[in-house]
């Protein structure tokens, strides 16, 4: 009863976003997704929120989310939520210039480590990866860890990746991968990426010290996880979509494992909602009751 009441009150205060895309995205404001993160806090699952927006090809777009980041560390800090942000380089300016993004995505870490907010770095598709390593090392040295990145089980050099960024502080969220890669530079087959995600995860609790951040709604993954920790005794996160297993969410963080949910918000939800509903059968499903009103 209480998922029931939760769900209702988020398809009403989000507003213009139809119910079959709020499942998956908080609202079209900063407030909007602000109050999302209060009301997982209340049931011990922390935030990772992301406006949404990649890909700009004006200068004026990318600097005005860097602000719009930058406001929303400064509310996440006043208001004392259990929240961190996220940023796509390409919504910073990694589709304009390297330079773009990195003095955007300077500014927004320096003053979120100024206001003790959390910063990660999302990665895209596999030509952004040196650029995208680069900074997080920079931002990861000059902050003593205050940021993360993500890294993909499904490229082959993401071994070599880790290996490199174990040395660092700072955080690594490990997810399967999304992008439709070449098969020269990535695994294609989902056995053989299930495959190596476990072997990454596994080097991940014996190798870093500042702990694991597994991506993935995977049970089996997830099971595997704390199994690992179990073993090595390595902190970790349980990192899940918004709208994608929520109840699992949920169950692990009664459990008194940190569960961080990934949560959008923002005008360019549509193009976000359906690749959400196109990655997935169950997803589409989902998505399907929302609209019956099941």
């Amino acid at each position: 009863m209480v998922g029931c009441r939760y769900r209702g009150d988020e398809r009403r205060r989000r507003g213009m976003i139809p119910p079959i895309a709020n499942n998956f995205v908080a609202g079209e404001s900063p407030a909007a997704a602000v109050q999302h993160a209060r009301e997982l806090n209340r049931r011990d699952v922390a935030v990772i929120l992301n406006l949404l927006g990649e890909h700009y090809d004006d200068r004026a777009d990318a600097d005005a989310d860097a602000d719009a980041y930058i406001d929303l560390a400064e509310t996440i800090a006043r208001d004392d939520l259990d929240a961190c942000i996220s940023v796509k380089p390409s919504q910073i300016g990694l589709s304009l210039s390297d330079d773009a993004f990195r003095e955007n995505l300077a500014r927004i870490v320096a003053v979120a480590d100024d206001h003790g907010v959390f910063v990660w770095v999302d990665m895209e598709d596999h030509p952004t990866t040196d650029v995208t390593l680069d900074a997080f090392e920079r931002h990861a040295r000059e902050t003593d860890g205050n940021v993360g990145v993500c890294v993909q089980a499904n490229l082959r050099r993401t071994r070599d990746d880790l290996a490199r960024l174990a040395e660092l502080p700072g955080k690594v969220r490990l997810v399967k991968g999304a992008y439709d890669e070449p098969g020269d530079i990535a695994y294609r087959q989902k056995a053989k990426v299930d495959e190596v995600y476990r072997d990454l995860l596994a080097f991940m609790f014996e190798a870093f010290d500042d702990g694991v951040a597994v991506g993935s709604h995977d049970p089996a993954m997830v099971d595997y996880a704390a199994e690992l920790h179990a073993e090595h005794g390595t902190p970790y996160e349980v990192q899940m979509l918004m709208g994608v297993r929520e109840e699992a969410q949920f169950d692990l963080a009664a459990e008194g494992v940190d569960v961080w949910q990934y949560v959008p918000y923002g005008g360019k939800w549509f193009s976000y909602f359906y690749r959400r509903v196109r990655e997935r059968k169950s997803n589409a499903l989902f998505a399907l009751r929302a609209v019956v009103g099941r």
